[in-house]
């Protein structure tokens, strides 16, 4: 067996054990070791887990699968270089989906001078105005009709959009949006109370 073929095994059978030992350890263990390395063999056991879950969350905000596929992939090549901002304060997978949903809130308000930025405990003049709304029950919000709530999700701002997904399709909770979106517990209710009542009044204004 020639040289050549000799160094191609081995590099062949460290690499398969890396991706084997790699499958084994858990999402928490996986960035770590991701950060630790910058290891792209680490990284593309990580994009296997979670691809298609990215896609999907993609999906909801683009006008195609194509689309979608390319944000997929800039979702991926942004989050090789910030993996190193995971803190562990809330799920792996939580964080993902909202590094996920910011992405994409971005990329559809990127021809528009407004971005996706943090929001703090301080209430502007239209939170004031929507504090003194009767809120949205959550029955309610369920109740409505799925074949005009995805129209209704698609008419309301992204970011709205992005913390209803988080909340009901995620299953998120209060604190782990407060921890992955760095904003008062106060400011994320305030940001579903306001997100709640603009996709019902959208979902009412669809014949």
């Amino acid at each position: 067996m020639g040289f050549l073929n000799k160094n191609f095994l081995v590099l062949f059978s460290t690499t398969t054990s890396v991706l084997k030992k790699s499958k084994e350890l858990s999402d928490a263990e996986l960035v770590a070791q991701i950060v630790a390395t910058n290891n792209t063999l680490l990284f593309s056991t990580l994009y296997d887990r979670y691809s298609k879950k990215v896609y999907n969350k993609c999906y909801s905000f683009a006008r195609n699968e194509d689309e979608a596929e390319d944000l997929t992939q800039d979702v991926f090549l942004k989050l090789f270089t910030k993996l190193n901002t995971f803190k562990g304060t809330a799920k792996f997978s939580t964080w993902l989906y909202a590094f996920t949903y910011n992405f994409c809130a971005n990329y559809v308000n990127r021809d528009k001078e407004h971005k996706l930025s943090k929001e703090s405990d301080t209430m502007d003049d239209h939170e004031y105005h929507l504090s003194h709304i009767e809120d949205i029950q959550e029955e309610e919000l369920f109740d409505l009709k799925a074949s005009k709530l995805e129209k209704a999700l698609n008419r309301i701002d992204p970011e709205d959009k992005a913390i209803l997904l988080l909340k009901y399709q995620d299953d998120s909770s209060v604190k782990e949006i407060q921890a992955v979106l760095k904003i008062g517990e106060s400011a994320v209710k305030m940001r579903l109370k306001r997100a709640r009542i603009r996709v019902v009044e959208e979902h009412n204004k669809i014949e």
